[in-house]
């Protein structure tokens, strides 16, 4: 019975931290727009440092100064999005012209 039951339990607690995850995410306003994933961004940063710093002083080791990170969401996924569209969009013209390029090819192969 104990051996059938591991499994289940095993099962259950990964899909209970995956759910976990998933509704702090959600909550934490990650999966919203890129405004809220930069505001979620920005008190991330203001709050992982202190935090480190405790622990850092509990443990009593050194750590290396934290890098600066530039980098902005909203430029990030425009960026992505703007990129995207655009490979989507080039997509038929350049297949066009591969094809044709391929045809072109195996002509001069049997000429």
């Amino acid at each position: 019975m104990a051996a059938k039951l591991l499994p289940v339990l095993k099962l259950a607690t990964k899909v209970t931290i995956a759910g976990g995850a998933l509704y702090v995410t959600y909550d934490s306003g990650l999966l919203g727009g890129s405004e809220q994933g930069s505001e979620v961004l920005g008190k991330a940063k203001a709050a992982i440092p202190p935090a480190v710093d405790e622990w850092v002083k509990y443990f009593g080791f050194e750590l290396p100064a934290f890098p600066k990170i530039g980098f902005s969401p909203v430029e990030a996924w425009n960026s992505g999005v703007q990129s995207s569209i655009s490979a989507l969009s080039s997509g038929p013209t350049t297949l066009g012209g591969y094809t044709n390029q391929g045809l072109q090819y195996l002509k001069d192969l049997t000429k």
